[in-house]
Order: C-alpha cells, then structure tokens, then sequence
C-alpha cells in the first residue's frame, strides 16, 4: 500500500472542521501503522514488549535467518566434588546446521596439558572429531552418530552443538523475564526457564530432531533448567543450559550422579563459516579406545 501525503488538494474543497480532519489523519496513519507492523510479520524476538516464552522459542529461527557467527563454549562437570570444565571455540554456519570448534580438555593435577586439543565439525545427525581416542591415527577423523548417543551429543562432544542448544529452547516452558544484562559489552534481556525434552525434540528441525530424540531417553522426562541472554535483535548472545544424568560405572559399583553445566557464547553474526566435512576416506573404520 502507498500512502501519498504531498500537501496538494487533488478535488473540491472538504467543509469538515479542522478537529474532523485531525481525527481523520489520526486514524489513517494508525491504519498505515498497524499495516507495516503486519507486513513486517509482528514484534522481534528481542523487543521489550514481546512475550518471555515468544521470544525465547523464536530465538532459533532467528539465529537461522542470521546466517552464521563465532562461538564459544564451556563446559563444567561436576561430580563426587570433583569439577573439569571443558572449553571450545569456533565457527557456525545455522542454515547448514555445520559447526567447526577447537576443544581443550582439562589439564591433569600437574598443570600439564593432558590430551591435545581436539577438532569437532558439527554436521546434522552426525559428529567428527580428530585427535579423539588412542590408537587413532593424526590424520584420522572419528565419526558418531548423534541419534545413537544416549545424550544426542549435548553432552558427549564436550561441547553442546550451538543450534541444538539453541533448538532446545523451543521446548522452553515457565519462561519469566529476569532483567536487562551486559554480555561481553553488549546490552541483553535475561530470561530462564525450563525446557521440556520431548516437546523440544517433536518442534526441532530434521537435522536436530531424532538426536534431541535420542536426549529425551538419555536425561528422561526431568526438565531442563536454562538461563539464555538475547540482544535487541533477538540474537542469542549466551546461552546456559543445566543437564543431571546417573553416570554408568563398571560392575559392582554404584552409578555416579553427574551434573553438567554447558554454556555457549555467540558474536561475530554475519560472518561465513566455510566448514568442509571429511571425505569418507579420511574417517577411522577401527575401534577407538576409551580415555
């Protein structure tokens, strides 16, 4: 629709008073208004006045029509009073659902680096990993797949996949607004809540759906708590998410409660992420020695 509003008369003079005429104007520029709101397909995800649940679910979406950015990640396990946290950080592009991260894992009681950094290329359904278990050679990569993990890789990797932990949030249920907060100088609203597994797995897209599937067996039915920060575009700029699972041990002993923190950081949006994944060639067929 155009509205033409040039100042000229175009026909006989209109007899309304000039409060009628203000009144008219008011309710046509309020009709154009609300038709640009409508063209535009509503409020963002990160506008103050949307709803908490609204914007944290539209998150992913909006990540996808970004493109792609930088990313950091942090994971802190903690069990038996022992705590290690795991670090990466990289590059991903959400419309092809493929990640690329540099993984350290935490040094030994010495200080010394204990395992070489470990490269991971995120793809749908599937998660590479080079410099990832004994006996695997240097220029080798080691293939998972994510459906057959008992945690859909949101825990395996050290490291969650950037757009799964975004996807979980379309599972997000009791979403409150907690307040405006600075992450890495960039102004945010917080906001938390829980995630529902299952709902997140049956909403998630066909890349993520059956390993988030694979998630809802591994962590049960339990809700997942999460905290996620997201600036005035509605952008995830950090994002935390609170796993709990009974860790298996070897025959006789008793299973080992272990809680697992995951943090992930975004900036650097719009950026290409050109991420290669290996040819069928380069991957191990052998078996990969546990660490």
């Amino acid at each position: 629709m155009v509205v033409q509003q040039d100042g000229r008369s175009t026909g006989p003079a209109n007899p309304m008073s000039s409060a009628r005429r203000a009144a008219v104007v008011a309710v046509a520029l309020a009709g154009v208004v609300a038709g640009v709101a409508g063209c535009g397909g509503g409020a963002r995800a990160g506008d103050r006045g949307t709803d908490p649940a609204e914007a944290v679910r539209d998150a992913p979406d909006r990540l996808v029509r970004e493109g792609g950015s930088r990313a950091r990640t942090s994971m802190q396990m903690a069990s038996g009073g022992t705590r290690v946290t795991i670090r990466g950080e990289g590059v991903y592009d959400y419309r092809a659902g493929l990640g690329q991260l540099r993984v350290r894992l935490p040094q030994d009681a010495a200080g010394a680096q204990e395992h070489r950094p470990i490269t991971e290329l995120l793809a749908p359904g599937a998660l590479y990993m080079k410099n990832r278990g004994a006996g695997v050679p240097a220029d080798k990569w080691v293939r998972l797949d994510t459906a057959s993990l008992n945690d859909g890789n949101l825990v395996t990797g050290g490291a969650t996949d950037p757009l799964a932990a975004a996807e979980l949030l379309r599972g997000a249920r009791e979403v409150t607004y907690v307040g405006e907060s600075d992450v890495a100088g960039v102004p945010t609203r917080h906001y938390k809540g829980r995630i529902d597994l299952a709902a997140a797995a049956r909403a998630a897209s066909a890349g993520n759906r059956k390993a988030l599937g694979a998630a809802v067996k591994g962590f049960g039915t339990s809700p997942v708590p999460f905290d996620v920060y997201l600036d005035d575009d509605g952008l995830i700029r950090k994002i935390t998410h609170r796993f709990s699972f009974a860790e298996q041990q070897a025959a006789g002993r008793p299973k080992k409660d272990v809680d697992v923190a995951s943090t992930t950081l975004l900036y650097g949006f719009g950026r290409p992420a050109k991420i290669e994944l290996p040819d069928k060639k380069d991957i191990f067929a052998g078996k990969v020695a546990e660490q």
